[in-house]
């Protein structure tokens, strides 16, 4: 495996589990109560929650005739874990069981599924190549025998019937650069009799975080977000239907990209101050580091209970160094010599027509400009129909000084000012922090500009 595509494996990782089980890691918890959130392919005849049975990508490939592509499809597949208390000759599910002082709870697993499928370019060019996925149904039993050796109880698992598609075709794009569009199509192919059945019995058939690792050897992919000017408009082209492809690897290399059901930027990576898998991606290792050390002994048990990747979250977190939890506060990663700015701050495309410090507007036959004095009358005037801020009651026949006058992109004028009366004021000014209002929403005062 290459180093690109195990930095890319990675984060394909922490996004297939992404929402598998979120803080406090108990079964109980409100938020485990609705799993499964992100790249949820659900079978195409279930329609009670609206969710697809579909996904698509399309992005652009720089590559001969004879390149070589790899698509690999993951996913994860809810598995039923169901705990039974043994009942004369019969065993009956229970929410929980405790055996031999571990407690064992009913709650879903998951088990990770992965496809490959290796097809020389010019193959799909030629036509889609369809490649079939089936799990078949399968059902496993553990039993929980009582320190008298007499059976306690069991754990059944389950695993429902699986069908899908994995779907790869190739086209090239008119014009003189060779560029080839490369579209990967998933979709659930499962039979399902009730279109009504609760959501979590049909993501039992469903695809869980389902994403694409696309690798090509001899070729280059384009980056989507920040592709060459002569491949801009056949990047917008591009269709993407719930994935989002980014460029993932060695920075700077362009043969493995990541489409995963999560925003993404290109080459993304997992913190190198990550001491391991937290399940929510989103948040800060620091921040639920924390607050799982602040569990209570009997949650950190349900926790345990609930899921063995909760356990280790535990026993993890638990026994972090102090020299590791604190470089969880954060690095820095590099250091670029500062830029010095030769631009206005306010124009990026050196507009030298616009000068906030020096320009100035008419209000009421008045010239009106950096260091006017302004009586302040929030709403009035065609502003009204747009105000809905209570504090404006409080601004209100109040006396400025306009601080800079801005025009912005629609030719409309605004009023930066600092209230007279603010002991704040010359704090305000350094650090450009104004309020802000439209000319005919101000009144000039005595000592403004007359307009010559």
């Amino acid at each position: 495996m290459s180093a690109s595509m195990e930095i890319a494996r990675r984060v394909a990782d922490a996004v297939l589990y992404e929402g598998y089980l979120l803080y406090p890691y108990r079964a109980s918890a409100t938020k485990n109560q609705a799993r499964w959130q992100f790249g949820v392919l659900v079978p195409p005849a279930y329609t009670a929650t609206a969710e697809h049975a579909a996904c698509r990508t399309e992005c652009l490939l720089e590559a001969a005739e004879d390149a070589v592509l790899r698509i690999g499809l993951r996913f994860l597949q809810v598995r039923s874990r169901t705990v039974e208390r043994a009942e004369g000759a019969g065993h009956r599910p229970v929410p929980a069981l405790e055996v031999a002082g571990e407690t064992y709870l009913t709650f879903d697993e998951s088990v990770e599924r992965e496809h490959d499928m290796v097809v020389p370019l010019a193959e799909v060019l030629a036509s889609e190549r369809i490649h079939g996925v089936r799990h078949d149904a399968a059902r496993t039993v553990e039993r929980l025998p009582a320190p008298a050796g007499a059976p306690a109880g069991r754990i059944v698992r389950e695993d429902r019937r699986l069908d899908a598609v994995l779907a790869v075709r190739a086209e090239r794009i008119d014009g003189p650069y060779g560029l080839v569009k490369l579209r990967v199509r998933v979709e659930n192919t499962t039979e399902w009799a009730d279109p009504d059945a609760p959501r979590e019995e049909a993501l039992r058939c469903s695809l869980i975080a389902a994403h694409t690792l696309l690798a090509v050897e001899g070729g280059a992919f384009l980056s989507l977000l920040d592709p060459p000017a002569w491949a801009a408009a056949s990047a917008r082209s591009c269709e993407n239907v719930r994935t989002w492809p980014v460029l993932a690897g060695e920075e700077g290399r362009r043969d493995v990209m990541l489409s995963a059901p999560i925003i993404l930027y290109d080459y993304p990576s997992i913190a190198q101050e990550s001491p391991g898998e937290l399940f929510d991606s989103t948040e800060i290792d620091e921040l639920l580091s924390l607050r799982t050390l602040t569990l209570t002994e009997e949650e950190k048990r349900e926790a345990r209970a609930t899921d063995p990747r909760a356990a280790e979250i535990i026993d993890r977190v638990g026994d972090l160094p102090p020299e590791v939890l604190e470089r969880l506060h954060g690095g820095v990663h590099r250091l670029r010599p500062a830029e010095r700015q030769s631009l206005p701050w306010w124009d990026p495309g050196a507009d030298t027509a616009v000068s906030p410090g020096t320009d100035s507007v008419v209000v009421d036959g008045v010239t009106l400009s950096r260091g006017s004095g302004v009586r302040l009358l929030p709403g009035r005037g065609t502003s009204r129909t747009r105000r809905a801020d209570a504090h404006d009651m409080f601004l209100a026949g109040r006396s400025a000084t306009v601080e800079a006058v801005f025009l912005d992109v629609d030719g409309v004028h605004h009023l930066a000012v600092t209230l007279n009366d603010d002991p704040g004021a010359d704090l305000q000014r350094e650090q450009g922090r104004f309020l802000y209002f439209s000319p005919d929403e101000v009144e000039p005062l005595a000592g403004g500009k007359e307009d010559g």
